[in-house]
């Protein structure tokens, strides 16, 4: 059994466009929660001043996130008119072209891609018990 991966996602909002992010993220959750069952979860987050936007993305393990990926160029072409890649995370291991497209793109990009790939016992609970 694969284990879950983490991938965390932060840009930086370009000037004017903090209401445009709030409305593509209101959209762009909804078109993934129906076409992406694989993404646990996909979590974005404002800055409070709405300068930088992070997303948390979930996966139960590497087909998942393969899977999330799969258009993601489509959907990033539209995106980046609002904002531009400042960083990326990913906790856990995904599979190995996966992770060279990342490095690719984060080297593209002019970001840095961190990889935690050895994830240790813990726990996560859909709710508190």
């Amino acid at each position: 059994m694969s284990a879950p991966i983490t991938f965390v996602s932060h840009f930086s909002v370009k000037p004017g466009r903090t209401d445009d992010v709030r409305s593509m993220a209101a959209t762009i959750s909804s078109q993934l929660e129906a076409a992406k069952p694989g993404t646990a979860a996909f979590l974005p987050y404002l800055s409070d001043n709405g300068t930088s936007f992070t997303i948390v993305h979930l996966f139960p393990g590497p087909d998942a996130m393969a899977d999330h990926f799969a258009g993601a160029d489509q959907r990033s072409s539209a995106a980046y008119e609002l904002f531009e890649p400042a960083g990326w995370e990913i906790y856990g291991q995904p599979h190995a072209a996966q992770l060279d497209g990342l490095r690719a793109e984060a080297d593209a990009a002019g970001v840095e891609l961190v990889v935690h790939p050895e994830g240790l016992p813990g726990f996560l609970r859909a709710s508190p018990a």
